[in-house]
C-alpha cells in the first residue's frame, strides 16, 4: 500500500468520525427544546433526529462545495492537511462536549482546516473573502436574527392565546413542536453532513481521484457521511442537550414551537445559499429568543455567557490544534507520522471520554431540574422527583 493511499484511508476514516460527533454533539441544536418541553421523550427524539438527519443529508450538496472549493486554495490541500484540520475539528467538539458547551462544530472543523493550511504555506492558501462572507459574516448574523425571530414569534404565539387555559394550549404546541422539532433535524441534515463530505471531497482532490471542476462529491461519500451523523445523532449529546433545554431557557411549548420554527427556517435557507451556517448558533439563539420573548421568563444569561465564549474562541482554538497536528504529523513523516497523529486522537479521545464518565447525563437524568451547572442534581442518574415536565405526547 502507497503512503498516499494510506493517508487516505486514515483521513477518510477520521472525517467519518467527526461527522460521528458532529450528529452527537448537535443533536441538542434539535431536540433540546422538545425534550425540554415535554414534546417529545428523549429516546424517541434522538431516533427521530437520527433518522431525519439521514434523509437531509442527501437533499442537498451546496455546503459541501463550499467547504471544498471556498475557503482554501484547493490546489494547495494535501492529505496531511486535511487529516490535521480533523483532530482539530475533533478535539475542540470533544472538550466542549464534556463541558455541556454547544459550540460550532462547523467552525471547529472550519478553524481547524484554516489552521493546518496556515500552517502548512502561510495566508495565502486562505481565501479570506470566502471565510469572511460564507462563515465569520453568517456566525455574528446567524444568532442575532434567531433571537429576533424567536422573541418576535414567542411573542406573538403568548398574545393570540390569552385567556385560553395553560392546560389546553401546551397540549397543542407539543403536538405542533414535533413538526417542527422533525423540520429541524432535517434542516441539521442538509447543512452539517455537507460539511464534512466537503473535508472528504477535498482529501480525494487532493489524492487524484476527484476534481475541482466536479459539482458534487461522489455518491459513496454522501452515504457514509449520512449514515455517520446520523449514528451520532442516535447516540445522543445529552450533555448539550441538558444545557440547552435545562440551563439556559425554561422551556414551556408555546415557546419550544416558536424556538424550533424560526431555527428550522433560517437553517433551511442557509442550505438553499450555500453558507456554511452554525445550527448550533441558531438554535442557542432561538432559544435565548423564546425567553426573552415570554413576559417573566428567567433566561439565564451567565449560561449565555459561557456560550459566547465558546463561541469566540473555536475558531482560534481548533485551528491552534490543526496547526499542531500538522507539524507534528508532517514533521515525522511517512507512515509513521500518519500514525502517531492517529494514535493521538485516539487517545485524547479515551481520555475525554473517561472524564465525562465522572459525570454522566443521559437520556435518564436529562431532564432533571436545573441547579446551577450540568452535572448538579443529577448524581442518582435517575429523573427528578421536583421535576414538573409534563408529560410528552
Amino acid at each position: 500500500m502507497s503512503l498516499e493511499l494510506f493517508l487516505l484511508i486514515i483521513v477518510v476514516i477520521t472525517a467519518l468520525a467527526f461527522d460521528f460527533t458532529n450528529g452527537f454533539h448537535d443533536t441538542g441544536n434539535a431536540m433540546a427544546a422538545s425534550i425540554a418541553s415535554g414534546a417529545l421523550k428523549p429516546k424517541a427524539a434522538v431516533t427521530m433526529s437520527a433518522v431525519l438527519n439521514l434523509i437531509g443529508a442527501f437533499l442537498s450538496t451546496a455546503v459541501a462545495a463550499a467547504i471544498a472549493k471556498g475557503l482554501i486554495e484547493p490546489g494547495l490541500v494535501t492529505l496531511e492537511l486535511v487529516f490535521a484540520g480533523l483532530v482539530g475539528g475533533i478535539v475542540w467538539n470533544l472538550l466542549t462536549w464534556l463541558l455541556g458547551l454547544p459550540s460550532s462544530s462547523s467552525h471547529a472543523l472550519i478553524g481547524g482546516i484554516v489552521g493546518a493550511m496556515l500552517a502548512a504555506v502561510g495566508g495565502h492558501g486562505v481565501i479570506w473573502a470566502g471565510l469572511l462572507s460564507k462563515v465569520l459574516v453568517p456566525a455574528v448574523l446567524a444568532p442575532v436574527i434567531a433571537t429576533l425571530v424567536a422573541s418576535i414569534g414567542t411573542w406573538l404565539v403568548y398574545r393570540m392565546v390569552r385567556g385560553v387555559p395553560e392546560k389546553r394550549t401546551n397540549s397543542g404546541f407539543r403536538y405542533g413542536q414535533v413538526g417542527s422539532a422533525a423540520l429541524i433535524s432535517l434542516a441539521h441534515g442538509t447543512n452539517d453532513a455537507q460539511k464534512t463530505m466537503g473535508v472528504i471531497f477535498l482529501a480525494l482532490i487532493a489524492y487524484g481521484s476527484a476534481a475541482e471542476s466536479d459539482p458534487m462529491p461522489p455518491f459513496w461519500v454522501i452515504f457514509a457521511c449520512a449514515v455517520a451523523i446520523a449514528l451520532g445523532t442516535y447516540l445522543g449529546g445529552w450533555r448539550i442537550i441538558r444545557t440547552l433545554g435545562k440551563g439556559l431557557v425554561e422551556i414551556k411549548p408555546p415557546q419550544g414551537l416558536a424556538a424550533d420554527s424560526s431555527s428550522a427556517t433560517i437553517i433551511l435557507l442557509s442550505s438553499h445559499f450555500g453558507y456554511s451556517l452554525s445550527t448550533t448558533h441558531v438554535a442557542t439563539g432561538s432559544i435565548l429568543g423564546s425567553g426573552i420573548g415570554k413576559a417573566g421568563a428567567d433566561v439565564r444569561w451567565g449560561v449565555a455567557g459561557r456560550m459566547a465564549s465558546a463561541w469566540l474562541i473555536t475558531l482560534p482554538a481548533a485551528g491552534t490544534v490543526g496547526a499542531a497536528m500538522y507539524w507534528l504529523v508532517n514533521s515525522i513523516g511517512g507512515f509513521v507520522g500518519a500514525t502517531v497523529g492517529f494514535l493521538f486522537l485516539a487517545g485524547v479521545s479515551f481520555i475525554i471520554w473517561l472524564q465525562s464518565r465522572k459525570t454522566p447525563i443521559d437520556h435518564n437524568n436529562v431532564n432533571d431540574e436545573w441547579e446551577g451547572t450540568l452535572a448538579a442534581g443529577t448524581g442518582d442518574r435517575q429523573p427528578s422527583v421536583t421535576s414538573k415536565t409534563p408529560e410528552p405526547v
